[in-house]
Order: structure tokens, then C-alpha cells, then sequence
């Protein structure tokens, strides 16, 4: 897999509250690479992750179970080659890098919950939605998917979509920021 420059679709710095209580930035960038097969292949074996589950491997590479049969590995940017080649591909698998098909966004802090509660349809309880959850639901009638990936012990949430709504959909998380000390940069507004 080649490694060509990433342009993201969205052209906004992190966004934060002053006291912190939660952040928004575009991590469109990293990598993110699709492996599809049955999970008796010997790529589904090696992942290791069920259907909604997500683990971080001992390289840093967040290995998600998306759907029946389906995995999405994030990583740092650049890692492209890298993490495709680390997934054994014998038997009917295929593996793709879609890094640059997928924006994706990292909502975290203690108002993230009450933040994404206006524009998401998914319940983001601890019961239903733990550390390493992975699911796929609406945001701003965006359909996505969504890990949650708690960082430092703080909830924190990466939010992927196909490419084309990333602009739009980092806009109206961030209008769902406001309320919660985040100020909008001039030119991101939906309203």
C-alpha cells in the first residue's frame, strides 16, 4: 500500500473548552485500514476482537470489530503499509486501506456524552456503551461508526464517517460543543 500525503477534510485546529471538560479534533489522518473475512481465517483468528469489541495491540494499533466478519485497525498516520502487512491474508480475506475514503473525529471529556446526546441516537451509558465499544449509529444524521477509546481515564469517543459528510459532521458536533464552553471558529458554523 503506497503512502501519499494526506489533505483531511476538515480544515479546523482542536477544539476545547477552557476548563477542559471536553475537547474535539479532527484525527482523520490516522490510519485506518479494512479487513474482511470469516473470523476462522487466519486474519480473524489473529485480530482476536469479537463483533463490537475493540483491543489495543502492543504496537499501538486499535483493532475494532466493526461488523460480522469485519475489522477496522487504526493507527498513527502513515502506518498504512505497515498494519496491512501485519494481518495474514491466506484464505478468502481482503484487506483495504481506507484512510483516505473515512474522516474521522475524537470527542472527549467529562460533557462529551451530554454533547453527543443532542446529535447522536445511540444510548452512551456505561452499560450499554463501555470502554472499547465499538457500533455504528447516527450523528447529525450522519451514519457513522463509533469506538469508544477512553484516554488517561477520561471518556473519549472516535467518530468515523465516509469521507464526504467529515466537514459537515465536524461542524454540528462542535454546534453540539457550545453549550458546554466550546467557541466556534468563524466559517465552521452550520447555522
Amino acid at each position: 500500500m503506497s503512502e501519499i500525503d494526506f489533505r483531511g477534510p476538515v480544515d479546523s485546529v482542536a477544539l476545547s473548552a477552557p476548563d477542559g471538560a471536553i475537547t474535539l479534533a479532527d484525527e482523520s489522518s490516522c490510519t485506518k485500514v479494512l479487513v474482511r473475512g470469516a473470523r476462522k481465517t487466519a486474519a480473524g483468528i489473529h485480530l482476536k476482537v469479537t463483533y463490537g469489541r475493540s483491543r489495543r495491540r502492543k504496537d499501538g494499533v486499535l483493532v475494532c470489530g466493526s461488523r460480522p466478519g469485519e475489522w477496522t485497525l487504526l493507527a498513527e498516520p502513515g502506518r498504512s503499509g505497515d498494519v496491512a502487512e501485519s494481518i495474514p491474508s491466506e484464505g478468502f480475506v481482503s484487506i483495504v486501506d481506507i484512510t483516505h475514503g473515512r474522516a474521522m473525529l475524537r470527542i472527549s471529556g467529562r460533557d462529551a456524552v451530554g454533547a453527543l446526546a443532542k446529535v447522536c441516537n445511540v444510548d452512551l451509558a456505561d452499560d450499554m456503551t463501555p470502554d472499547g465499544a465499538v457500533f455504528s449509529g447516527s450523528v447529525a444524521k450522519v451514519t457513522c461508526d463509533l469506538v469508544r477509546d477512553d484516554r488517561d481515564g477520561e471518556r473519549s469517543y472516535l467518530i468515523s464517517c465516509e469521507r464526504s459528510f467529515g466537514r459537515y459532521l465536524f461542524s454540528a458536533v462542535a454546534d453540539a460543543c457550545v453549550e458546554f464552553g466550546v467557541d466556534m471558529p468563524p466559517g465552521l458554523s452550520i447555522h
